[in-house]
């Protein structure tokens, strides 16, 4: 009996957690989601305003909503910037690192990760600094020689400039994740390659990049969740720059929703949306390369 009951006392605590912070205000945002305020007379008084059902009008208004497309559309661009850079570098640097010949230690794999530290609200901030003009230290460097810096915050550019604090954060952790998938092949392999005559660009195309395709599948997953979500950054560096609304991402609009407009059940019905759009997302892109990356695993 006791053996039993003890997995379920352990599992306890973060079965109570989840309930209570993560399964909870998902449920409690689905049921504002199917509410709205009805105004009764001139709005004034006790029973004036009452909260009563809606249905999926809230879901109606969100979808149609002239500025919900635009920051959908404006998200799809900022991932197609910042997956594919992140990964790659991130890839890149943890073959160097893996890589027989270069030597280094852990101040390096540290150095790296480093930036992944930093909070995404101080480290855009630090980065919106370098991107003003006057302050910018980066800018004068450039002056110095003659070349003409382009303005990051400008309507052409602030993408990029958004997509580049993303991805100076991310590689680190993803550096990391590949590395440490890389140090578990058995070196067997990469012996018997560079008998057979397999330069070391050979390995790393032919071996080491097949082997930790689980762990590629699951940086690319967690980096498109986090595509996805983005908020801190554009949030943060909008009080510097006129080119980025108050709607420029959709969880940007789901704040202004809620805190700006006091309107939580179109919030609530948009952050389902978007929740609903990253499972998904995310589902179907494990059902078309889940089952090929990890059968190696089976």
């Amino acid at each position: 009996m006791r053996k039993s009951s003890a997995p379920y006392l352990f599992l306890t605590p973060a079965l109570v957690l989840f309930a209570a912070f993560l399964a909870a205000p998902i449920g409690y945002a689905g049921y504002l989601s199917l509410r709205r305020v009805k105004v009764s007379g001139l709005g004034l008084g006790a029973g004036a305003r009452s909260e009563v059902w809606a249905g999926l009008s809230n879901y109606g208004r969100s979808l149609t909503d002239p500025e919900f497309v635009p920051s959908v559309l404006r998200v799809g661009a900022y991932g197609l910037i910042v997956v594919p850079c992140m990964l790659g570098l991130a890839l890149v640097l943890a073959l160097l690192l893996d890589a027989g010949r270069t030597r280094v230690g852990t101040f390096t794999r540290t150095a790296i990760f480093l930036p992944y530290a930093v909070p995404a609200v101080i480290a855009s901030l630090l980065w919106g600094f370098l991107y003003l003009p006057r302050v910018s230290p980066i800018v004068d460097v450039l002056s110095g020689v003659g070349i003409t810096a382009p303005d990051a915050l400008s309507s052409g550019w602030v993408l990029y400039a958004v997509a580049n604090i993303a991805i100076w954060g991310g590689t680190g952790f993803n550096m990391i994740v590949l590395y440490t998938a890389l140090r578990a092949i058995p070196t067997d392999l990469f012996e018997a390659a560079r008998i057979d005559g397999a330069s070391d660009i050979q390995i790393a195309l032919r071996i080491k990049i097949p082997v930790i395709g689980p762990s590629l599948v699951m940086t690319f997953l967690f980096s498109l969740i986090a595509t996805l979500q983005v908020f801190a950054e554009p949030m943060t560096l909008r009080p510097l720059s006129n080119t980025i609304s108050t709607t420029w991402t959709p969880l940007m609009k789901v704040y202004r929703d809620a805190f700006v407009r006091n309107d939580i059940y179109s919030a609530a019905a948009t952050s389902v949306i978007i929740a609903a759009a990253t499972f998904v997302i995310s589902y179907g892109f494990l059902k078309i390369v889940g089952s090929r990356a990890f059968s190696q695993e089976n």
